[in-house]
């Protein structure tokens, strides 16, 4: 997952504009998965014309299981009042997440529990300095 940007619409303009954060961003891409809804189409074949577009409900199995402690969030706070909340609420989300969260496929058993505990160890020193 590169990004997270919550819009109300999920057409052509608002895949455009999310597309051209993410290149302006990251870079030109070489694949891009989304799910089978036809209005990536466009924006994809005008902004990435070179990027390899897989609309597959299957390959995207891996993005929709990443928005699942999201959606489990939402659900406690009795949904999101606005997209705005929204939005606070998810870019503040994933800094904590990236902390607490890392690539795992990239790390060793023995180098993801060091992680791990290095970042309770700073949630705790944060938190000490907050409350004295």
């Amino acid at each position: 997952m590169l990004d997270i940007l919550v819009q109300p619409r999920r057409d052509a303009k608002a895949a455009r504009r999310f597309l051209k954060q993410l290149i302006a961003r990251f870079g030109q891409p070489r694949v891009i998965v989304t799910d089978k809804l036809r209005s990536y189409i466009t924006p994809i074949r005008q902004l990435a014309p070179d990027a390899d577009h897989r609309a597959h409900k299957g390959l995207n199995n891996r993005i929709e299981g990443s928005h699942r402690p999201t959606r489990k969030r939402e659900k406690l706070m009795g949904r999101f009042k606005s997209v705005r909340q929204a939005q606070r609420f998810l870019s503040a989300h994933d800094q904590i997440n990236v902390i607490f969260r890392p690539r795992r496929y990239r790390l060793s058993a023995i180098s993801y529990r060091h992680a791990r505990s290095d970042a309770f160890d700073l949630w705790r020193s944060y938190a000490l300095e907050m409350t004295a």
